[in-house]
This record gives C-alpha cells, structure tokens and sequence, in this order.
C-alpha cells in the first residue's frame, strides 16, 4: 500500500510573501527615482537597500512555497530547510550592500564632495518607506510566529531595521536641509552598520539550523516534559533538530519491567501525543526500552 503524504497549503504564508514583494518592488523605484533626482547618497543606499530586500523577498516568497510540501523519497526530512537557506542567502545579501554602501559614502567623505539636493520627494520617498516597512514587518511577524517559518521571522526582522535604517536617512536628511551635506553621507554609514548588525544575527541562526545546532529553547522544553511525565521512569539519547518549521525529535524512554508491550506501547503514544500538542509540528520518534538497570541522561 502506498503511503498517502499529506497535502499542506499554506496560502496566508504564501500571500504575505507576496505582498512583501510587491512593496519591495514599490519602494525600489521610488527610491531610484528620487535618489537620482536628489543625488542623495542616503536615499540611493536605501535604493540599493530595498532591491537587495526585492531580491530577499523573492527568495522568502519561493522558500515559503516549497518548505511546506511534504516529505517525498529523496527528502525524508521535509524540504523546512529550504527556508533557513533562504534566511542565510538574504544574510549574504545584506552583506553585499554593506559593502557598496561603505565604499560610498567613504568615498565621498574623502573626496568632500558631499552635496545633495534636498527636496519634498526627498523626505516623501523615505517616511513612505518607514510606514510600508512597519506595515509589513508586522504582518510578516504575525504569520512568522502563528506558522513558525524562519525565512518569515527573517523577512520581519529585516524590515523592522529598515525602519531604523530609514530613520537614519531621515535625520541625515533634515540636517543636510540646514547646510551640513556631509551628513548624509553619515547617515549611509550608519544604515551600513545596522545591517552589518542584522546581517550578523541573521546568518548565526540559519547557520546554527542548517549545522543541526540543537535548539536550546526546544531541547529544554522537552527535557522538562519527559521528566515530568508519569510512567517515564528515565530517558537518555535525547536528539533534537529543526528544519524550517519542522521539529523533529528523537529519544529513548525506560518503561517499568514488569508492563506488558501493550502498556508500554501506550505510554509512548501518549508522551508522542503530549509533545505534539506543546510543540507545533513536531515529529517525535520514541524508542521503548524495560527499566532493568538505573540510567541516567
């Protein structure tokens, strides 16, 4: 008989990656647009920026589409991890713009040819962006959290410091409004070591999921439930991996001798049930085993 695998659409993930995209798309050219007119430094980062984030955004937009399909014979494990690669591919590409950035505005500082024109467009184009980000960052946090989706949470933590970054270009803005042009390219370094910061924390997490790094939060949680739960008299070889949004988990629990396999059998259906039920989609294998001898984890 063939095993049916379970078909698992996600159409909320899969929309608002998809607004992600569009409003990636958006605001790169309205800030193309307004960096070449004004030759700010500050605005045209924030350009290159938000097309690095369209590039993201459509990496986010086609992990999310294909981490859900179900395991198959040459994935026996799911394709979750799709989406902690597209988390550290976005890493690389925030790094990229770091660099383009701070070559830049370095550039321009040594040069002194710092001038920009500074008009209404400018501060439109970039307090339109801070509203877009935060509205997005939000609602890509939201399905991140309800879905577990790590290339989501990327997405949303991304964004949220483009609002700082964003605000950085701002204040660069106005003090250049007053004369004192070299802010702006200041202001370009400093979105540089925003992101730099992101990028950092970015690529240690989809490193860590990618090397099987056990995850603390999880690891613990589920020490405590096997500690506690009656019937369970020990455990040991306790594995714990994520991939994507999928936990799967691995351990050996010791039974009393004296229960038959029936009984046994029901414990660790019980415990798998239990921990199914505090960690969303999990997928726990339990290895029974007669408590003989004392053991320790």
């Amino acid at each position: 008989m063939k095993e049916q695998q379970p078909l698992i659409p996600n159409n909320e993930k899969n929309r608002v990656a998809f607004l992600s995209v569009v409003a990636a798309i958006f605001l790169t050219s309205f800030k193309i647009v307004i960096g070449l007119l004004t030759g700010s430094l500050g605005i045209l980062s924030e350009a290159l920026h938000s097309a690095l984030d369209l590039i993201a955004a459509a990496i986010t937009w086609f992990a999310v589409r294909l981490s859900d399909k179900p395991a198959d014979r040459d994935h026996h494990y799911g394709h979750g991890k799709i989406e902690n690669l597209s988390a550290f591919v976005e890493t690389m590409l925030l790094l990229v713009t770091c660099i383009w950035i701070i070559y830049e505005a370095t550039g321009r500082l040594i040069s002194g040819n710092t001038h920009i024109k500074v008009t209404v467009w400018s501060y439109v184009v970039v307090i339109t962006s801070i509203i877009i980000d935060i509205s997005r960052s939000r609602a890509l946090m939201k399905v991140a959290k309800k879905h577990n989706s790590q290339a989501l949470e990327a997405d949303a933590l991304h964004f949220s410091t483009d609002v700082w970054s964003s605000s950085v270009v701002l204040l660069g803005l106005i003090v250049a409004n007053f004369g004192i042009y070299w802010a702006d390219s200041i202001a370009a370094l400093m979105v540089a070591m925003i992101v730099i910061y992101v990028s950092y924390n970015l690529g240690k997490r989809s490193i860590n999921v990618l090397l099987d790094r056990v995850p603390d939060d999880i690891y613990k949680k589920i020490k405590e439930l096997v500690f506690n739960f009656e019937g369970i008299v020990c455990y040991h070889d306790l594995k714990v991996r994520a991939a994507g949004a999928d936990i799967f988990v691995e351990v050996n629990i010791h039974v009393e001798s004296n229960l038959d396999i029936q009984q046994s059998h029901k414990i660790a259906t019980q415990f798998e049930e239990k921990i199914k039920a505090e960690i969303p989609r999990c997928h726990i294998h339990v290895h029974m085993e007669p408590n003989e001898e004392e053991d320790s984890d």
